[in-house]
């Protein structure tokens, strides 16, 4: 198909679904125009492809509202991030419908029409990127921008089955977007597969000096996790689903496919991570809300949605003695969940803990609002990477959805695992999901693959030393058939050897790990003789960088090549200490 053809397709599939509230505007003759100056395609990643906008970030040409009509005004340049994905080939065909200036999870807090959910029009769209997850779930787009600060750009995937991948702060530009809270804030993607997500911020991502919340981030791949991540989890006593028995069993249900792919599920005490949750709207963010929308909230009051102002006036009455006492509780907070999450490799949680109808909206507004943040709010407080994907249905026919969270920085790693998981229809499209295809983890540009053999293996004494610089894990392996492995004297630590013989060797077990090539000084600088980093040769053929020992060094050490690594021979230790017992 051309871009033409296509464009004329999205305003078909448009007009078919009869729902007005999807899009605030659009722009049929410019997405035309856009499509035939593309000429023959020319290799950009995303030639041709339509999208649609949140109406809180900037279209060159086209109105921005934040779902307020005394707001409105044309946009004179692209937001940073639309103009990259311009760059791509990709075609923007409109603005769409949110909870105004970005407040809410619900998507019925705007003075236009309301956007319907795609799969179940019972239920809240979501918000507040509504008109975005919309307009991907029904298949006009292939994919839309949303913002996300407490949840915006996961809860909707949630409610209308698809992909919401919520990045890094600062990995997206927020130039050119209406801030909810500026130092919060991230424009999210939606698509229907973790893949296509994946796409565009890769096409999208790149540093912004006029931004100052922007952050250099080194360039990331989808891989294959690798075996025996660990994933953090809440526990029986803090896994909050409000009495849905079908979420809590569909969330159990991922966990066990997860187990069954070799993770190893950590159960979480997840009661310091709702408590940061509680903070965003209960404290000194409320203020920074207000902030953003200015002198509105004081001057035109009347232009706000009731809702939204009911939300934002608490905020004129905190002081910066708020504020403060605000930053200083979330650092403790923050404290205790980064122990918690020194332990584990990610976080899933269910996207959402139960579905909120429309019904129940309009009796409460704000109540069931907030129960939808449960697992989405304390997100961009402890700057995490997220990514929300359909998990197939529950047994009520709803669609199931979790989350997989990680540490700022490793977005690659959380798109990954939930590749594993994805499953379940497109939206409400009847497509076919296509298997993802995902290449095994290797070290990007700026890192080095570096094998560990020891102590500084997954979940032993040593392996903060890599994860405090920022490596990560990239997959089991072994040496070549010709190695010689020792229990060296001395410790604790109790350190291995490893050293290369012309014969009578052994494949050794070892980890493969990433690590930021700016950081490879200050690891090699602490490694004690008669230890050092040299070349060590795998059992595919390849060499990677790692471990070796010096011939001296094994002088008083204990040969346990036959044990074929440094965990087995860890387990031989137990074992007589087992027997005493």
């Amino acid at each position: 198909m051309r871009p033409a053809d296509v464009v004329a397709e999205v305003f078909r599939r448009l007009d078919a679904t009869e729902d007005p509230g999807i899009f605030i505007h659009t722009a049929h003759e410019q997405a035309l125009a856009d499509a035939e100056e593309l000429g023959e395609p020319d290799g950009r990643p995303l030639w041709g492809i339509p999208f649609a906008v949140k109406d809180n970030i900037d279209v060159a040409g086209m109105p921005t509202t934040a779902a307020c009509p005394d707001f409105a005004h044309e946009a004179e340049t692209d937001a940073f991030v639309v103009a990259r994905l311009k760059a791509a080939g990709a075609i923007p065909i409109g603005k769409t419908n949110l909870d105004q200036f970005a407040t809410g999870l619900v998507g019925v807090r705007t003075p236009y029409a309301i956007p319907r959910n795609a799969l179940d029009d019972t239920i809240v769209p979501g918000g507040s990127s509504s008109g975005s997850a919309v307009a991907v779930a029904r298949g006009i787009v292939a994919f839309a921008l949303g913002t996300d600060t407490a949840g915006s750009g996961r809860v909707p995937a949630a409610l209308n089955g698809i992909v919401g991948l919520k990045p890094t702060l600062g990995a997206l530009s927020a130039s050119g977007v209406v801030p909810a809270c500026r130092t919060l804030d991230a424009v999210s993607i939606f698509a229907l597969t973790t893949q296509d997500a994946w796409a565009v911020f890769e096409a999208a991502m790149a540093f912004d000096p006029a931004d100052a919340y922007s952050r250099k981030l080194g360039k990331q791949a989808l891989h294959v996790p690798g075996t025996g991540m660990k994933i953090g989890v809440p526990d029986s006593a803090t896994l909050k689903t409000f009495g849905d028995k079908a979420q809590k069993a569909a969330y159990r249900e991922t966990l066990s496919a997860l187990a069954g792919q070799g993770a190893e599920i950590i159960e979480l005490d997840f009661a310091p991570f709702y408590a940061v949750a509680d903070m965003l709207y209960e404290g000194a963010w409320v203020a920074e809300r207000v902030a953003a929308v200015g002198s509105r909230l004081t001057e035109k009051p009347e232009t706000l949605h009731k809702t939204t102002r009911a939300i934002l006036e608490p905020g004129l009455k905190l002081t910066a003695v708020d504020a403060f006492e605000g930053i200083y509780r979330l650092k403790v907070l923050r404290c205790e969940c980064e122990d918690m999450l020194a332990g584990v490799d990610a976080l899933c949680v269910p996207t959402i803990p139960t579905f909120v109808t429309m019904d129940e909206i309009a009796a409460d507004p704000i109540g069931p609002n907030s129960m939808l943040g449960t697992y989405t709010n304390f997100v961009n407080l402890l700057d995490l990477a997220g990514v929300a994907v359909p998990t197939g249905l529950r047994d009520d026919g709803r669609p199931a959805s979790v989350t997989f969270l990680t540490p700022a920085g490793a977005d690659a790693l959380c798109a990954s695992l939930a590749t594993t998981v994805e499953a379940g229809a497109m939206g409400a499209t009847g497509w076919d999901r296509p298997a993802p295809h995902l290449p095994l983890a290797v070290a990007c540009e700026d890192e080095i693959a570096v094998a560990v053999c020891g102590a500084h293996m997954s979940g032993l004494p040593l392996n903060h030393e890599l994860t405090s610089r920022g490596a990560r894990f990239i997959r089991a392996g072994q040496t070549s058939p010709d190695y010689r492995f020792y229990a060296l004297a001395g410790g604790p630590p109790f350190r291995p050897g490893l050293v290369r013989q012309n014969q009578g060797g052994a494949a050794i077990d070892l980890e493969i790990w990433a690590m930021p090539k700016d950081a490879l000084g200050s690891f090699m600088a602490g490694i004690p003789a008669p230890l050092s980093i040299g070349t060590v040769k795998l059992d595919d053929g390849s060499s990677v960088k790692g471990f070796l020992c010096e011939s001296h060094g094994i002088a008083g050490a204990s040969e346990i090549t036959e044990l074929g690594g440094w965990r087995a021979y860890m387990a031989s230790l137990q074992k007589p200490r087992e027997a005493d017992q």
